[in-house]
């Protein structure tokens, strides 16, 4: 399974910004799928995930109600809208895939990476 990261950049506070993940390999759309993030000098930290059946989705509390994870297994794709972001949310952001259906919020569970997009939030 191969994930492509994009959609990063220069944001506004309160603005808005939509991340993809791009997969491809096989029934990689049957993953968990999540979104962690690394800011400069911090550890990778988890900030969404969906289930494989995509059923279920998983927010950190610093980014609930302000981002939304979703995905188009049509379109072999991962989204994060992240509306009203902060300038705490500025870091690279990561997506990841789990062969499992079951999306934690543990990035060691997670078998897959993306390169990473930088996000930066401007206040």
């Amino acid at each position: 399974v191969q994930l492509q990261a994009s959609g990063g950049g220069l944001v506004q506070a309160g603005g808005s910004l939509r991340l993809s993940c791009a997969a491809s390999g096989r029934n990689s759309m049957s993953f968990a799928m999540g979104w962690f993030r690394q800011a400069p000098g911090k550890e990778r930290e988890f900030v969404a995930a969906i289930s494989g059946n995509s059923v279920s989705t998983y927010y950190a509390d610093s980014v609930k109600g302000r981002f939304t994870i979703s995905r188009d297994n049509a379109k072999n794709a991962v989204y994060l809208q992240m509306n009203t972001p902060k300038p705490e949310d500025t870091a690279v952001y990561y997506c990841a895939a789990r062969m499992s259906a079951y999306a934690p919020a543990d990035d060691r569970q997670y078998d897959y990476w993306g390169q990473g997009t930088l996000v930066t939030v401007s206040s």
